[in-house]
């Protein structure tokens, strides 16, 4: 069939000799889609006409609920801040490319970096999805996640621009001030803070006193503030690299659904035990560990403190790391791929996706595998192909 991912999906459309991935278990067999949904399923191998898919897996299409990606081509190089709409449209392609059908694109809020490029881009971004999702201009479905920087002095006037945004999907409360959370070793957030230039010992000094005097005067007040708005919208919440066991108290009496990011097993375990979804990147699980220094997602795995992963920075490293549970960590292929699929679909309130089963959207993915990595060959949005 000719590839335009903008037209209607076809009316029906049989795949075959695929090897199905279900919310319980894997089988060959097919799929019919029509009108954009996934009208039947059936077990075994068929001569039958249909689109043969040789063996190769049939995935849902991947749910992603933290991207920080649309920020890489928003500003491609220090100090250039890029077209949005450009930066959304390219965004939007490898989201495809990656297998991903339904992204969260997470914009970072309030200005905490004085200037920096996140303050410069923030209202570009949500623009740049609104225009784009009006032309029916993108590949797959794009929601709104809004990262609060709890100790920027204007957050909460920016949090309620667009607090009732109808894209919204998820608020996470975050606090990046250097020396706790993400940041307990100064070392590693000096690298951080350079990586567009070198900073004197006493411009780093005054750098790190600075957000702490704004986190001891901002964090509580708007923390509080933002938890009240979300919660009176019925948003979702996420805590942020939670460290201690009572940062995840706190969450929980927030009525946080989501810990992003647990630096510790402490925190992802607290997480557990009060019944709040434990989400871990993607590029820590490939890349063997926290570039940051904090806990291995493939530690929190080991022993079943894992629901999501989120490919973060890196949109392809999304469905490498759900082969890798299956292949290094040994979990079962439908509890991997539900990591990066129906679990997350389900904590964004989206129960219309994230699995095959009959009478779900028509997000699915072809994958083969060359060696240890899965290649997505085809993506499907809704029933139609998208890349």
């Amino acid at each position: 069939m000719a590839l335009d991912p903008h037209r209607p999906p076809p009316a029906r459309h049989a795949i075959c000799n695929a090897r199905i991935v279900t919310a319980d278990e894997t089988f060959v067999g097919g799929a019919l889609l029509a009108h954009g949904r996934i009208a039947d399923l059936w077990r075994g191998p068929t001569a039958a006409a249909g689109d043969d898919w040789q063996g190769d897996w049939l995935l849902p299409g991947l749910v992603e609920v933290h991207t920080d990606n649309l920020e890489k081509h928003l500003v491609p190089r220090p100090g250039v801040l890029w077209d949005a709409h450009s930066a959304m449209l390219t965004h939007d392609i490898q989201c495809a490319a990656a297998g991903i059908t339904t992204v969260c694109d997470a914009v970072v809020i309030g200005d905490m970096d004085r200037g920096g490029a996140r303050s410069c881009t923030q209202h570009e971004a949500i623009e740049a999805l609104h225009q784009c999702v009006a032309e029916q201009a993108l590949r797959v479905e794009h929601w709104l996640h809004l990262r609060c920087e709890l100790s920027a002095p204007d957050i909460v006037a920016v949090f309620d621009r667009y607090a009732d945004e109808p894209r919204l999907r998820l608020v996470s409360v975050m606090d990046h001030t250097p020396g706790q959370r993400q940041w307990r070793d100064l070392r590693k957030y000096r690298r951080y803070a350079e990586r567009h230039g070198s900073l004197s010992d006493a411009a780093f000094d005054a750098m790190v006193r600075r957000l702490r005097e704004e986190q001891a005067r901002h964090a509580d007040a708007h923390r509080q503030a933002l938890v009240a708005r979300s919660r009176a919208r019925r948003l979702p919440l996420a805590s942020h690299d939670d460290t201690e066991v009572e940062q995840v108290a706190r969450a929980h009496d927030d009525g946080v659904a989501l810990s992003e990011f647990p630096t510790t097993e402490a925190a992802a375990r607290a997480a557990r035990e009060r019944g709040i979804g434990i989400i871990m990147g993607a590029p820590n699980l490939v890349q063997g560990g926290s570039h940051s220094g904090n806990v291995s997602a493939a530690q929190l795995a080991r022993v079943d403190l894992l629901d999501v992963l989120s490919s973060d920075y890196v949109p392809a490293s999304l469905l490498q790391s759900a082969f890798l549970l299956h292949q290094d960590l040994g979990w079962p292929m439908p509890k991997a791929v539900a990591t990066v699929t129906r679990t997350p679909a389900r904590a964004l309130g989206l129960d219309d996706r994230g699995e095959i089963a009959v009478g779900r959207r028509a997000d699915l993915l072809r994958v083969s595998q060359s060696g240890r990595r899965a290649v997505v060959r085809e993506t499907w949005s809704g029933g139609r192909r998208v890349m």
